[in-house]
């Protein structure tokens, strides 16, 4: 499924939330539906630690986005931020493990996503940075 046809089947009720207007944490929560696909995948060929990691570290991006964005305080923030960008990098490490499962289309598919989910983390952990000095 596409990014765009994935956010039109997103319930409303959940889109209400302001921190759906962060686009960092929309395509996280895409890549995490994605994983979910990918680690069923890798589970067939009955490897359930790789899958395990995958998924763990997928989820650990949303999630500490979206805890980073509850914390008051600019330098928490960058804090959850800094922690979502170290799982988005352990993530790539997973998927490049994973590649021969998966296959190219969908390892070049994945890495595509982490590479732009830990561009705007960068510029987040910056900005949040500069205003809590």
């Amino acid at each position: 499924m596409d990014y765009k046809s994935w956010i039109r089947q997103i319930d409303e009720n959940f889109t209400k939330d302001p921190s759906w207007k962060m686009e960092v944490y929309r395509i996280s929560l895409y890549l995490s539906d994605l994983c979910w696909v990918d680690t069923s995948l890798i589970l067939e060929k009955r490897i359930f630690s790789l899958a395990d990691q995958l998924y763990r570290s997928v989820g650990s991006i949303s999630a500490n986005i979206i805890e980073g964005y509850s914390r008051f305080s600019n330098k928490e923030k960058a804090r959850f931020y800094e922690i979502a960008l170290g799982s988005a990098r352990e993530a790539k490490d997973w998927y490049f493990k994973s590649r021969h499962i998966l296959g190219e289309e969908v390892y070049q598919n994945r890495i595509r996503i982490l590479t732009s989910i830990i561009k705007l983390l960068n510029v987040m952990i910056v900005d949040r940075r500069k205003v809590a000095k």
